[in-house]
């Protein structure tokens, strides 16, 4: 588990782990939940990876646990909350030229007639 634990170096845990939402403990009893420091580093190697939730390492827990939890902190909002702190912090840094930017486009033929 060491080798993906540290997909999540200690500095960029220390600022997302606040933007995650605490978890509630499961009155009915059953299995603790696996970290979500675990889980995240899960999603992030699925992430870098492409393959599927099921097809996860168990050292992340379940695919089916990380494809919850990644469902629950999209709900929340956390990843958009995550690219938010990210970029302040590099925007703080003077990081990021803000005057320069690139768009992608697609140029396709109109309809006759049409506009």
């Amino acid at each position: 588990m060491d080798k993906y634990y540290s997909e999540i170096p200690d500095a960029l845990w220390e600022k997302i782990a606040p933007l995650i939402p605490k978890e509630k403990p499961n009155l009915q009893g059953g299995r603790n939940r696996v970290p979500s420091r675990i889980v995240m580093a899960g999603i992030i190697y699925r992430m870098k990876t492409g393959c599927q939730w099921r097809a996860i390492p168990n050292e992340f827990g379940s695919g089916q646990t990380c494809h919850r939890r990644f469902q629950e902190w999209e709900r929340a909002g956390v990843f958009k909350k995550i690219y938010k702190s990210i970029l302040k912090y590099y925007d703080v840094k003077n990081q990021i030229a803000w005057d320069w930017a690139s768009m992608d486009s697609a140029m396709v033929k109109a309809p006759k007639g049409g506009v």
